[in-house]
């Protein structure tokens, strides 16, 4: 029977996914010293078999990511083939050197899950392929877009508009807008590397106008991105603003804000547990695990 060790980050998700595959579930316990140390105890018998680590490297990331190397450690010692499921991994912005002197945290995550004995990566609407490059074993990236489509299908909506609120998401909008059945449009914007401002470039726009707008993204930190889309599309006339989101970080008191900005709903899906994580995938993850 195949061992599925449940990181704490991921707890509810691993255990859908371990019911779907009948697996061997063996949950953690992590206590935390006064001086920040993590000491994690696995919570039943692993059996010499293939091991499944699902956990998701959301905040405390740098907690999260220890954690993760340490149950992949763990399993490696009791099988040879170890499959690591990161609902969300931190650090896949951090994919190339923006600016001179900056570290490529990705080619050090590479380097770390392979020596702690990873065979391979399972990753969940990775921010950029790109930072798979890095990556010296088996990696995949999956979709959580026609999981967030077939909830969306559910809602009642006028002549619902797809919303990419940069042109970097635009491919990621285009599906959503294909597996939906209605169009979509990209923003531009433009982000200053060391203030991390945003401004959105667009004209007016007049295809919005009377519209519901579903804005896609694959994540949210702060939704700085997010309220000024928002902002924007107020003002060009459109009805109703709903966001569709992979990852729901949600930093800084970002859901109030973001509602405040003009947003009827966040829905996300459950790679971060949270209010907005309504959207279950691991039907998709068993997918590409199987």
């Amino acid at each position: 029977m195949i061992n599925l060790i449940a990181g704490n980050s991921s707890a509810d998700l691993a255990k859908k996914i371990s019911k779907k595959l009948q697996a061997n579930l063996i949950k953690s316990e992590v206590k935390i010293f006064p001086d920040g140390e993590s000491k994690i105890t696995l919570k039943g018998k692993l059996s010499k078999s293939k091991s499944i680590v699902v956990q998701s490297i959301y905040p405390p990331v740098d907690s999260n990511l220890l954690h993760a190397l340490s149950l992949i450690s763990k399993a490696k010692d009791c099988s040879n083939e170890v499959m690591v499921v990161i609902p969300y991994l931190g650090y896949a912005r951090q994919d190339r050197e923006f600016l001179p002197g900056e570290i490529v945290t990705m080619k050090v995550l590479g380097r770390l899950f392979k020596g702690a004995g990873a065979s391979k990566v399972i990753v969940v609407d990775i921010h950029s392929k790109i930072g798979f490059k890095h990556f010296k074993i088996k990696s995949e990236n999956i979709s959580a877009i026609p999981d967030l489509v077939r909830y969306f299908k559910k809602l009642v909506l006028k002549k619902p508009l797809v919303v990419s609120p940069d042109q970097g998401g635009k491919l990621r909008a285009k599906e959503f807008a294909d597996k939906f059945g209605t169009e979509f449009i990209a923003l531009k914007k433009q982000r200053n590397r060391k203030t991390g401002k945003v401004q959105i470039k667009t004209e007016g726009l007049d295809e919005v106008r009377n519209r519901d707008i579903i804005l896609v993204d694959d994540m949210i930190s702060t939704g700085g991105s997010i309220i000024k889309a928002t902002e924007f599309l107020k003002k060009q006339k459109c009805n109703r603003v709903f966001v569709a989101c992979t990852h729901a970080l949600l930093m800084n008191n970002a859901e109030k804000k973001i509602k405040k900005s003009g947003v009827s709903r966040i829905i996300s899906t459950n790679t971060i547990p949270g209010k907005t994580s309504i959207v279950d995938i691991s039907s998709t993850i068993v997918k590409a695990i199987k």
